[in-house]
């Protein structure tokens, strides 16, 4: 975990400027970086076009990377580039799967050489629109800065290519293809460079965009039979001050820490759910400590962001460190105001943690009441997503 915040600051320099960490919203604001300015622009967006509904704001898009089709599909191809890991076996892809939204289905992913992480691949559904990336991380703002740390990582190893940067940039300058892709896509005198690496892979996975749900074709479409009236109710439900779902997952990505280009300010929130207590003061396993890993203030302790909701059906298991396994437990664990674990190293009484979120105060719920939430949640699986040809590897 060292080398990731460590990765951070030596490779791009980046610094924040007015980011309000340890209340339960936080506001952010875009910070200057090595790498470019990252500063949001949507007049060079305009010329790309997103496929998206006419409801649906386009993402925040940076200065300096500008979209272009030329460069969507450079990234593309190198989202699923086997060759840019030290084994030549694994790539983003390996870990973040179409037909699971872009995550991987496993408690805890494994990298390149097989060293376990110790957090769960999340979902990119929507990744463009996400004002911070990774689970606890509040530096990490831009998908740019984001992909240097799988690809050069150390601590743990994930793609592996650490030291060998030369490497790397020699295999795609070698291949014919890739020649080519880059330089339609750049437009260099020597396109083929770690930064343009970053910024096709950035620009791809902006377009890894989910909003056609039945829920959205219910409720942006005029669809008043997409989803059930089981689904509806259970939107109810998640909408109420009774289960204060929406108080984390709110908005168009149902998610606290979202941005677009109508977006008035930025927000970007982490929150402790009670999912441990191991010592009665809110101690959370020490691999996996949160926000305050980066900031070293106790209150943020087992503060991690809320992800999207959306196609959460497919992106089991759940929580930072996978160890919740189905949707059922999911609500269990927040009806019950926080996880007990009855022995173990992990032991504790979450529900007791005095860190915890006071939107996290348990409620109870009949199994009719049960299966309507679990039917609304159902509704946000987008199918055309998770088939879209647009997204899937070009090798296969």
């Amino acid at each position: 975990m060292r080398s990731r915040r460590w990765l951070t600051w030596i490779l791009l320099g980046f610094c924040v400027c007015g980011l309000a960490i340890g209340a339960e919203a936080a506001l952010g604001h875009d910070s200057p970086s090595g790498a470019g300015s990252f500063e949001p622009t949507t007049t060079q967006a305009d010329a790309f076009d997103w496929q998206l509904p006419s409801w649906v704001p386009r993402p925040v898009v940076p200065a300096d990377n500008p979209m272009t089709a030329a460069k969507v599909e450079l990234g593309r191809h190198l989202f699923y580039e086997p060759r840019l890991s030290v084994t030549g076996d694994f790539s983003c892809a390996t870990c973040h799967l179409q037909h699971l939204a872009f995550a991987d289905g496993k408690t805890l992913p494994a990298g390149a050489t097989g060293e376990v992480h110790p957090r769960n691949s999340m979902s990119l559904t929507n990744v463009g629109y996400n004002s911070v990336q990774t689970w606890a991380n509040p530096l990490m703002q831009h998908l740019e800065q984001q992909l240097l740390v799988p690809l050069f990582g150390e601590e743990p190893v994930e793609l592996g290519m650490a030291g060998r940067e030369n490497e790397l940039l020699q295999t795609l300058q070698t291949d014919s293809d890739y020649q080519q892709r880059f330089q339609t896509a750049f437009d260099d005198v020597n396109p083929v460079t770690v930064r343009n690496i970053s910024l096709a892979i950035a620009a791809f996975e902006r377009t890894l965009n989910s909003f056609n749900s039945p829920y959205d074709r219910y409720r942006y479409g005029g669809e008043a039979t997409a989803i059930s009236d089981s689904a509806k109710r259970g939107e109810v439900l998640f909408n109420s001050e009774r289960l204060e779902c929406f108080h984390c997952h709110s908005g168009l990505n149902f998610s606290d820490s979202a941005r677009h280009e109508r977006s008035g300010f930025i927000e970007i929130a982490f929150h402790n759910t009670g999912l441990y207590n191991l010592d009665g003061n809110g101690a959370y396993p020490p691999d996996n400590i949160g926000v305050k890993e980066i900031t070293h203030e106790a209150a943020d302790m087992g503060k991690f962001r809320a992800p999207t909701l959306r196609n959460i059906e497919v992106t089991a298991p759940y929580m930072h460190d996978g160890s919740v396994a189905t949707l059922e437990e999911a609500i269990a664990h927040y009806a019950a105001g926080g996880r007990t674990i009855e022995t173990g190293p992990d032991a504790g009484v979450g529900s007791q943690n005095p860190l915890k979120s006071h939107f996290i105060q348990g409620f109870t719920l009949t199994d009719a009441e049960k299966q309507d939430l679990l039917a609304f949640l159902r509704s946000l699986t987008d199918e055309t997503f998770l088939t879209n040809p647009q997204l899937s590897s070009p090798f296969e």
